[in-house]
């Protein structure tokens, strides 16, 4: 068969295929590469903190409390976009740029902000890993748990060839009570008519440090804040904009929102009938009985330890990181005040867990409701300098984005306020 008969025929030669087709695999992966950075904030935010508010918001007041996920999540979305685009646009990090055009004091108003922040919730992070522990290891202390996983996870930040290993395991972990929740959500008998009422917003009597603890945590203004690090180290473009948004911020900030409203109504239909808060960590592992009885109790530690380790990991980081931004020691999780400063995160933790060991579960909650003291702060710079027309160019906030970043920023101060008269008044 000579060479013009093949080109005649049937058979066609791998050569005329499709230019588009051949790059079609190709770009898929790149589509993927550029998930990121708001699944690292949604990560942050489904840490023990949120699941434990989650499962007294569905113990103590049943569906009543969902509509504030579904408020703290939209707008979570539209604060995380800024600072997503903020980091495309930003020649340098953000504290960086919030000094040269507001000067070096709110630069330093921003980093120490956001450290105070994760103070917060490395105390969260700390008993809830020694919680988890504690219940996987019948008889052993919470509080010698939470110094160990402290020290765990200091050696990660330290050796960084290891937290890539880490990280999987956590996931698998936290995948592993995601699943359960989802098939829980359906198995234990879930009120769907009355969980649908509650999307009227309505605050019980007594709900008001739980709704700011839920607040704290689904609206987490400091892990939108860190996104924009996240972005800039990730080179991303304003070319890739679009596609950043469908694939990564919108469903990193989707995904743990939908998965605390599955924790609500669990904990509702398992717990809702005591209609009191739990004070126990026993209590709220009673939410996988129906599903899988007393392995119920050790899947929901499991899952709840590998929250509070994967929380606790990019917590200390941004911590460290922008607190040595503000100071000018540069916007690297690698430099040596940032690597000291992840540490102090860490030991405050650590340090608070030693000293209160009263009621657990309540101080988890008080610790993410002290967040939105200084969440009013970190809301306006982004949404101030995402108004910036000389740094965002075409990325600059539509008045549509405008009005979700200020309905944000009151949002953050009303709750601010709020929780200052609860413990004043």
């Amino acid at each position: 068969m000579t060479e013009q008969t093949i080109q005649k025929g049937t058979v066609q030669p791998m050569a005329t295929e499709s230019p588009a087709a051949a790059g079609h695999p190709r770009r898929f992966w790149r589509t993927l590469a550029l998930i990121g950075p708001a699944f690292v904030a949604g990560a942050w935010q489904f840490g023990p903190g949120n699941l434990a508010s989650a499962v007294q918001a569905g113990s103590a007041y049943q569906y009543t409390l969902i509509w504030v996920i579904i408020v703290s999540t939209i707008l979570m979305i539209f604060l995380t976009d800024m600072s997503v685009r903020l980091g495309i646009q930003s020649p340098v990090s953000l504290i960086s740029s919030i000094k040269k055009r507001l000067g070096a004091a709110a630069g330093m108003v921003a980093g120490i902000g956001v450290f105070l922040i994760t103070l917060c919730f490395s105390v969260g992070n700390a008993v809830g890993a020694g919680l988890g522990l504690s219940l996987l290891v019948p008889g052993t202390a919470p509080v010698m748990w939470s110094l160990i996983c402290t020290l765990f996870v200091a050696s990660i930040l330290f050796i960084k060839s290891t937290y890539a290993v880490v990280e999987k395991i956590l996931v698998v972990m936290i995948a592993v009570m995601a699943i359960c929740f989802v098939v829980s959500a359906f198995v234990s008998g879930a009120d769907w008519a009355q969980a649908a009422s509650s999307l009227v917003p309505s605050v019980p009597s007594g709900a008001w440090i739980l709704v700011i603890a839920l607040v704290g945590t689904n609206f987490s203004i400091n892990a939108a804040f860190y996104a924009s690090y996240a972005t800039k180290e990730r080179k991303r473009t304003a070319e890739e904009y679009r596609t950043v948004t469908l694939v990564d911020t919108i469903p990193g900030i989707v995904a743990p929102g939908i998965m605390t409203i599955l924790v609500i109504v669990v904990a509702a239909a398992v717990l809702g009938q005591t209609g009191s808060p739990l004070d126990s960590f026993a209590g709220l592992a009673k939410v996988f009985e129906p599903l899988a009885g007393p392995v119920g109790g050790f899947i929901f530690a499991l899952g709840f330890c590998g929250s509070a380790l994967s929380s606790m990991i990019p917590n200390a980081i941004a911590g460290g990181t922008m607190l040595s931004d503000a100071f000018g020691r540069g916007a690297s999780a690698g430099t040596v005040t940032a690597r000291v400063t992840s540490g102090c995160v860490l030991a405050f933790g650590v340090m608070v867990t030693l000293l209160f060991q009263g009621s657990p579960v309540q101080l988890i909650i008080l610790a993410q409701a002290l967040t939105v003291l200084v969440a009013p702060i970190l809301a306006i710079l982004i949404v101030f300098m995402a108004n910036d027309k000389g740094l965002m160019g075409c990325l600059r906030n539509k008045w549509w984005q405008n009005v979700f970043g200020i309905i944000g920023v009151v949002s953050v101060c009303a709750l601010s306020i709020r929780l200052l008269i609860n413990f004043f008044v």
